[in-house]
């Protein structure tokens, strides 16, 4: 027996015309009446009358009206937009279940609604047709949607600026909270934060690879790795995990929610590490020195060039008013991490995903590989299609090699960064596959048709996404983790 079937709620508090109709019959057999009483009344034929109680018309407010005073109901009555029974609630969710996409790509006749048709038969062919939807979602939670979910949410960052007002003021308030007074976020605070939130830190050595902290809400406890990840601040995981708390969001239901939550907590974390307030007036100081560096920004608050340049992209276009756009891409040249507001055109897939696809070799993102020093910031200007930009990008490690972190703007923008004198150029036109993809003309005429490479493909490009709330991260380790660690009475 359903419950409560999902497919038997109202969407929102609007009724729609199939539960008018519903309520329209149960009211007119309720009063004693016949259709033809009805119609009557309302003055309309009988064939309109019972069209509308089919859900097949929409009624006029002056139809309603009349409708209510025949069958003796007021106007609101009859427009709730709840069933009338249990069972015109079966009989509402079996239409719109066959009038639905899932159902008639099976190519099976409709179910008539009969009065011989018991509740427990529409019962079932309802939990079945909920059981397809739960597989057909699942075999769509492919790469493909991952990539479909990344791109939606790139569009909704660069739509603000990928600036999130509310979390800084939530982060403000945290640190206004623990007494912060300007400046970097020290690992002593950071613990104090935790303890304001009312949680007890225990640094361990068999957390779960899956994951980077795991929060016990239970008995009130954060663990966390004994040692970091190379190229990882220490800090960042425990404010994330601080984050994820203080956002209180629900256990992500689909891939894209995952991602949103994802981006939020190391929004937050990000925005306690480099408080708003100072970090505006920081880059605000140098700009009006003309003299703009995302390595200045890691240095004034000991974060990573990542995190750095994650944070400039947050603040420059909300305060700053310049348009920026960021790359992080592998040795190879693949992309990992996209985002801009400037224009500038990544490498694409037909879904409009950037990650997995390869950045022209043109670009100072990949350019920077090339350059024996290793301490010091790349500088570029490049000729794209929509413009020219500069670039300054920087080599950093990390537990999966090395990876470039380039942060560019628009040659309108230039004079405020140092590095804006540098003499490099690059041109190029991708994605036109004869920028950087197409091999030169006498090594494709001397090897076409006579090289056969075999391709490496990653595994994870062919599977299917994790259909957990936390795509990646093993239950059973993490439930089993907590067990051995949980305070015994």
């Amino acid at each position: 027996m359903l419950d409560s079937p999902h497919s038997l709620t109202q969407a929102d508090d609007v009724i729609d015309a199939l539960t008018l109709g519903k309520r329209i019959r149960q009211l007119r057999s309720d009063a004693a009446l016949t259709l033809a009483d009805v119609a009557s009344a309302v003055g309309v034929a009988t064939s309109h009358m019972s069209s509308l109680e089919n859900g097949k018309r929409e009624a006029k407010l002056s139809e309603l009206q009349s409708v209510a005073r025949a069958v003796g109901v007021t106007l609101d009555e009859l427009l709730t937009p709840t069933p009338p029974s249990w069972r015109a609630a079966l009989e509402i969710a079996l239409a719109r279940a066959q009038e639905g996409p899932l159902f008639s790509g099976l190519g099976i006749p409709p179910l008539p609604v009969r009065k011989s048709l018991s509740d427990e038969a529409i019962e079932t062919v309802l939990a079945l047709h909920d059981e397809l939807q739960r597989v057909h979602v699942e075999r769509a939670a492919t790469p493909e949607e991952a990539r479909r979910a990344n791109a939606e949410l790139r569009g909704e960052m660069r739509a603000r600026g990928n600036y999130f007002g509310e979390l800084e003021t939530i982060a403000a308030d945290l640190l206004r909270k623990i007494g912060h007074e300007g400046g970097p976020l020290s690992q002593r605070l950071a613990a104090e934060l935790a303890s304001h939130l009312g949680f007890a830190l225990h640094y361990v050595s068999d957390l779960p690879s899956s994951t980077r902290s795991i929060t016990d809400l239970e008995n009130g406890r954060i663990y966390l790795p004994v040692s970091n990840a190379p190229g990882r601040d220490p800090r960042a995981n425990l404010l994330q995990a601080l984050a994820g708390h203080v956002l209180g969001r629900p256990e992500p239901r689909d891939y894209a929610e995952f991602l949103t939550q994802r981006v939020e907590s190391n929004y937050l974390a990000a925005a306690l590490m480099i408080p708003e307030g100072d970090a505006v007036a920081f880059l605000q100081r140098a700009k009006e020195r003309r003299e703009l560096a995302v390595e200045d920004l890691r240095d004034a608050f000991a974060v990573t060039y990542e995190t750095a340049a994650h944070r400039f992209t947050n603040l420059a276009t909300e305060h700053l008013g310049v348009p920026v756009h960021f790359l992080k891409v592998s040795p190879a040249g693949v992309l990992s991490k996209a985002y801009e507001n400037d224009s500038v055109q990544f490498p694409k897939d037909a879904l409009g995903a950037v990650e997995g696809q390869l950045v022209c070799r043109q670009w100072s993102a990949r350019q920077v590989f090339d350059e024996p020093d290793r301490f010091s910031a790349y500088h570029q200007y490049t000729d794209k299609p929509t413009g020219t930009y500069w670039c300054t990008s920087r080599i950093e490690s990390g537990s999966a090699g090395e990876f470039s972190i380039s942060v560019g703007t628009p040659f309108a923008h230039v004079k405020w960064f140092r590095g804006r004198e540098t003499s490099r150029r690059g041109e190029s036109s991708c994605p036109d596959p004869a920028c950087c993809r197409q091999a030169p003309a006498p090594l494709a005429e001397r090897w076409s048709g006579a090289a056969r490479p075999q391709a490496r493909i990653h595994s994870s490009l062919l599977a299917a996404l994790p259909t957990e709330s936390f795509p990646g991260v093993d239950q059973t380790e993490v439930y089993g983790f907590l067990e051995r660690h949980a305070p015994r009475p």
